[in-house]
């Protein structure tokens, strides 16, 4: 029982000197203090920190960076390995499981053993290991680690327990798999090749057993060598000396001839009756000579498949590569020769990998291929081999989510169960056509839909401007409804002037999305400073898009000058407070040539036709103000119920009501506080169209202040300017956030309203952007102001966290040295904006030294607290926006609309807003908009606001019902807005109690009594980081606050108390793609772009955790191996002793010996036996190892039986063939045989 006091309304507000006495509450978190005549209110808090635990849920998305694929014929599962060491496992849909070598190193192989449930990966870093497939979670059995020799190709033949494993000195060993140790049998390379030979014949490239004898190994070396070596003699059966280099070798199934491919573009096809040369070498796209000489060499084809069919006596022979040099510009290819047809399909991307998928596992069968899998850099298809026009199958796995790189993500769980139904009816009419119309050949593993399931929905938005939302329930994924917001506008046209100067290659590129499950309504923000609302409609419609354009800009210098602020006093009120619209006319230059009041992309001013989706309504544009580009846009909010739509960026803030198609506020930050400013701030003489001089530039960003330290810039993106190389080296420390400002502590604390200036503001206030600035310095300092940053940067998770964001210095002019000119503003002529950086592809890092090894990924600021040079002037961002039910004033009864709005100084605004109730009034009447006067303070920039009532219950916004804005109009029952409303008066009984407002900045969280406006609890979240992200989440039938912060600590704050109940440090190593696409949601989720392609979902709640298991899918199913073909007797008798081979008495120890420890070391696995004698013990540990040697025993019972069930079917055959031969022989004579 958690009790804190409430302070009564009027009590505060005794005496103007408690401005700058002792504050409410003290600094310690979670202190609550005493008042004046307190009451106490119980609030009952059921959260305590065994509710929470975090772990991976499941990763969806395209594998990063893919080198290896394999597939498990009878099973149906396909594995991707990848450069980080990851591996997927993918099956029927919903049977998703990734897996992480701790080692990080990357993936070279992969091999399956089939039917097993089991997978060996061989790694970079010259280690194998055995994977155990028949849990949910899949763990390592053992590791081998090679020290002496690297390791370049594996081969495991079926139903075999002995692993070939080809090395970089041309050495084959053999593993056992049961054991995971080395066999003393190796076949070393100088006695695989011919004494005569004086090269060295390469590394290892295939290896395959034959299919004709098991007993024979073929080994490919890369310099064309081949040796056929038989294990039984330990000698080379024939050599084949090639003059071309090798890349992979297939087998004819009946083990007569193979193809080999090659460095030139050649194939090569050997029998085994003559290897004194090749049976036939083809060129299949070398141009033929006319004189019959040896076709122009091609490109390498990397890789052959070599398959029979038994409907038709031509093979397929797919390769991938081999096109001729003449032809660079066209795209990788894979081409499928059947007989003489040759089909040749381009692929989007190289290509990593390919394997074709046949009916039967046994090498020594007709194979009977009837599909490619195709492991492209960024994509993967599976192509039809049994139509003749090779169609691809539909894709069921959401690996297109990187399309378009992702810019932003947003998480919604228990949405309303009928908004998924409509968006799939709605997106499933614009799928596309030409898929094979046979089922995904991937098909192995079972999931069944978990019990517990609500509707979630993940929305990504692209730089090319689109949104795609998700499916995400039951930790699916499946792509619903695609939008395109880059229709809203006209295409720029080559040649014309605004669209040549202004537009760049991303100009659509999506910033943040706000977004009403309820409503419907949907709101995108483009990185074109533009806001977009739409409406979802069943109906098509053909309807005009209004556009709005806002002039926001800061026409009073909005700095703030510590220096001053001790002397002098308050400003007087803003006698003003009018919008600045745009002017009537479309667009102007200036006679200085200066842009102004044009917006940067042309909104369609025609009718345009909408199908059924989100169809846009409004268009929102900030202008060019004297040839400055427009701001982009930090925060944004809608809701329905009020019809408002409200904006802010660094300049100010714009609230805009929807229905009635007009601004009702555009002012600047500055303007908002009226008398209640904190601060001191310089005015400055009438806004005057600028020149850009060396002294007076933009600053856009902390970003695009270098330091002479070494700070280097990564993106896959785009390749930015680095600094020059006369470098100073500067302390920077990691994790300090970027409007990391030290307020005295009592102006943190007082969170009551400030009639007059704070007179013990010091020269401490300040940003670090200018600590960066006064060490650079002298006449080699160069500055390169790359405005792709802007966006990555200043605004991390789509609010800008940078009091410094896009200032404009107008203080005491700096000496210029002679590098000044390229410190200027950026000129008239210059591009808003440059390529859109994609959140999924931007890496930061700030280096503290010279060294290549300073850390990267990592946010670094400033820490020192000098007070250099230039005046400390910062302009202040509105970072955070929410429309809710609140009293804005003390004097306030009972709640009413208003908006909340956050800045990046830790200040807290509140606006009223006075809605007319009757709806012909709402559409005709205006709406009224005053800032109230109310001002809360915390430290750092503001994230997050959220309700509660004064029993801790969450209070949702109110929102409208959706309605389909095209419907068919229904005489009998006229339409009209039906609003639902969550005020605190409803959700309580006593409405006198007011409710709880809970703010959370970068760096503290609070909880505010209203209207009393009465710290009742702080807590201070981190001194030496900053929060990235936070939301107000429900966690089982509870509320609580959870942050994500740039040191990659996830916490949990219970509410309304702020008691700490979850601390992890989940992700030590943070960059910008995750901090912009860490999101939160209901049920104890979260998400991230965990790499460029992928997106990992976690989840922080206990009961989650411990559900987990019933919603992942079975890897391993109890499947029996196909039986092999029946060769007939008399074949079977005379064909050869393939089935006779034992491999065991020929590697095992008693046999071959043990091999030196020194060339491979056995590392147990956590999976394993050894494993869990290491890390259990006691009772807990014994269950668990008896209950692991019980399985171990029933499968190794289960092997017996299948063994015996075998035997008895081989002896009942024998003794059948038996009785038919003497049958057969029983009346002939001697003579006759």
């Amino acid at each position: 029982m958690k009790k804190f006091r409430k302070v009564l309304d009027g009590l505060t507000t005794s005496s103007p000197v408690n401005v700058g006495s002792a504050p409410v509450c003290s600094s310690t978190a979670g202190t609550p203090t005493a008042a004046v005549t307190p009451r106490e209110i119980e609030v009952q808090e059921t959260l305590v920190s065994e509710n929470f635990q975090i772990c991976k849920t499941v990763r969806h998305g395209f594998p990063y960076q893919p080198t290896a694929l394999a597939f498990d014929p009878v099973q149906k599962i396909l594995a991707i390995g990848s450069r980080s060491g990851g591996v997927r496992i993918l099956g029927r849909p919903g049977v998703d499981c990734f897996c992480q070598h701790e080692s990080g190193a990357a993936v070279l192989q992969l091999q399956f053993l089939i039917n097993e449930g089991a997978l060996v990966t061989a790694c970079a870093d010259d280690t194998l290991h055995l994977w155990n497939l028949r849990q949910k979670r899949p763990a390592i059995l053992h590791s081998l680690k090679f020290n002496r020799e690297r390791i370049t190709f594996c081969h495991l033949p079926f139903q075999s327990k002995w692993l070939y494993v080809g090395t970089e000195r041309g050495n084959t060993h053999i593993v056992n798999i049961e054991s995971f140790v080395l066999s003393g049998y190796v076949i070393m390379w100088n006695k695989a090749i011919e004494l005569s030979t004086k090269t060295h014949p390469g590394p290892v490239v295939h290896l395959s057993d034959s299919p004709k004898d098991e007993g024979r190994l073929l080994i490919g070396f890369e310099s064309g060598t081949v040796v056929q070596w038989d294990l039984r003699v330990k000698k080379a059966d024939f050599r084949i000396y090639y003059d071309e280099a090798i890349h992979s070798v297939s087998w004819h199934h009946e083990g007569k001839q193979f193809m080999c491919s090659h460095s030139d573009g050649s194939l090569t096809t050997w029998n085994l009756r003559n290897t004194s040369k090749p049976f036939q070498v083809t060129f299949p796209h070398g141009k033929a000579q006319r004189d019959g000489k040896k076709p122009e060499s091609c490109k390498p084809i990397l890789k052959v498949e070599y398959k029979t069919t038994r409907n038709s006596s031509e093979p397929f022979v797919i390769f991938s590569g081999g096109l001729s040099y003449d032809k660079a510009s066209r795209r990788p290819t894979l081409t499928i020769m059947h007989g003489k047809s040759i089909t040749v399909l381009e692929m989007d991307h190289p290509i990593v990998d390919f394997l074709v998928l046949c009916e039967t596992p046994y090498p020594n069968e007709v194979q009977e291929p009837y599909a490619v899998a195709v492991l492209l850099e960024k994509d993967f298809i599976l192509v039809d081999l049994t139509q003749s026009s090779f169609p691809i199958f539909e894709n069921p796995y959401p690996m297109d989510i990187h399309e378009s790189p992702v810019t932003c993500t947003a998480y919604f769980a228990d949405c309303p169960p009928d908004i998924i139904p409509v968006l799939y009816s709605i997106g499933a009419k614009h799928k596309k056509q030409g898929y094979s119309h046979k089922e995904w050949p991937v098909s192995g593993g079972t999931w069944t839909l978990g019990a517990q399931t609500y509707p979630e929905i993940i929305i990504t938005g692209h730089a090319d401007g689109s949104i795609k939302f998700w499916d995400a329930t039951a930790i699916t994924l499946q792509m619903l409804y695609k939008l395109k917001t880059s229709k809203v506008f006209e295409k720029p046209k080559a040649g014309e002037g605004r669209g040549a100067e202004m537009v760049e290659e991303d100009p659509y590129a999506v910033q943040m999305v706000s977004w009403c499950p309820q409503s419907r309504l949907f709101c995108v923000v483009g990185i074109s400073a533009h806001v977009i609302l739409y409406r979802l409609s069943k109906h098509d419609a053909t309807t005009e898009i209004v556009s709005l354009e806002v002039r926001l800009q800061c026409d009073v210098e909005d700095v703030l000058s510590p220096c001053e602020a001790e002397s002098t006093p308050g400003l007087s009120d803003q006698s003003s407070h009018s919008p600045q619209q745009a002017p009537a006319s479309p667009g102007s230059v200036t006679p200085e040539g200066l842009r102004d009041s044009i917006p940067c992309l042309k909104v369609k001013n025609r009718p345009v036709r909408m199908p059924p989706g989100y169809q846009a309504e409004l268009v929102v544009q900030l202008l060019w103000v004297d040839g400055e580009p427009p701001q982009q846009i930090t925060s944004v909010d809608i809701n329905s119920a009020y019809g408002l739509l409200a904006l802010g960026n660094c300049n100010g803030l714009a609230v805009v009501d929807y229905l009635q198609k007009s601004i009702l506020l555009c002012m600047s930050t500055l303007e908002l506080y009226g008398s209640s400013d904190p601060y001191q701030r310089l005015t400055r003489s009438p806004r005057k169209n600028r020149q850009f001089t060396q002294d007076n530039f933009c600053m856009r960003g902390l970003s695009n202040f270098y330091s002479d330290s070494k700070k280097r810039i990564r993106t896959s993106y785009q390749s930015l300017t680095e600094l020059s190389d006369n470098q100073v080296p500067l302390e920077l420390e990691r994790s300090r956030s970027p409007t990391s400002v030290p307020y005295p502590t009592s102006l943190h604390n007082d969170p009551r309203s400030f009639p007059e200036p704070v007179a013990n503001l010091k020269a401490s206030h300040y940003s670090p952007v200018f600590h960066l600035l006064d060490n650079v310095r002298g006449p080699d300092r160069k500055l390169s102001l790359p405005t792709d940053l802007k966006t990555d940067l200043d605004h991390v998770n789509g609010h800008c966290t940078s009091p410094t964001s896009q200032p404009c210095v107008a203080g005491k002019p700096r000496v210029p040295g002679p590098e000044g000119p390229r410190l200027s503003r950026r000129g008239p002529g210059r591009p808003p904006f440059r390529k859109a950086q994609s959140a999924a592809c931007m890496e930061i890092s700030l280096p503290v030294s010279h060294t290549e090894e300073s850390r990267e990924n990592s946010f670094s600021r400033s820490r020192s607290s000098s007070v250099s040079s230039i005046d400390r002037e910062t302009k202040e961002a509105v970072t955070t926006l929410r429309f809710m039910e609140s009293c804005a004033r003390k004097a306030d009864t009972a709640p009413a609309p208003s908006l909340w709005v956050g800045t990046s100084l830790g200040v807290v605004l509140v606006i009223g807003l006075s809605i007319p109730a009757d709806e012909e009034e709402r559409l005709d009447e205006p709406v009224a908009v005053a800032p109230s006067g109310t001002v809360l303070m915390l430290k750092g920039s503001v994230l997050t606001f959220g309700s509660l009532d004064c029993g801790g219950s969450l209070i949702p916004s109110p929102y409208e019902v959706w309605r389909d804005p095209h419907a068919p109009e229904d005489p009998d029952r006229p339409r009209k807005r039906k609003l639902v409303n969550f005020s605190p008066s409803s959700s309580q009984e006593v409405a006198g109690d007011g409710h709880l407002a809970v703010v959370c900045s970068e760096r503290q969280a609070k909880v505010f009594l209203m209207p009393a406006q009465t710290c009742l609890f702080v807590h201070n979240i981190t001194e030496s980081s900053f929060v990235l992200r936070s939301d107000v989440v429900s966690v089982c039938n509870s509320v609580c606050l959870a942050c994500f912060c740039a040191n990659g600590h996830v916490m949990t704050l219970s509410l309304p108390s702020l008691r700490p109940l979850l601390d992890v440090n989940y992700l030590p190593l943070t960059d910008m793609r995750i901090a912009r696409t860490f999101c939160f949601t209901n049920g104890g989720q979260a998400l991230y772009l965990s790499t460029p392609t992928e997106i990992q979902r976690i989840t922080y709640s206990q009961e989650m955790c411990d559900n987990l298991q019933e919603f992942l899918g079975e890897l391993f199913t109890p499947v029996e191996t196909p039986e092999a073909q029946n060769r007939g007797f008399l074949k079977g008798f005379f064909g050869g002793n393939a089935q006779t081979f034992d491999r065991e008495e020929l590697f095992g120890e008693a046999a071959a010996g043990k091999a030196s420890r020194s060339l491979a070391q056995h590392i147990p696995g956590p999976g394993g036996m050894e494993g869990m004698k290491a890390a259990a013990g006691g009772v807990v540990g014994d269950l668990a190892r008896a209950r692991i040697a019980l399985d171990e025993r029933g499968q190794r019972l289960g092997e017996l039986e299948e063994r015996t069930a075998l035997m008895m079917s081989s002896a009942e055959a024998f003794s059948k063939h038996a009785h038919e031969l003497m049958l057969k022989c029983k009346d002939k004579k001697w003579y006759q045989f």
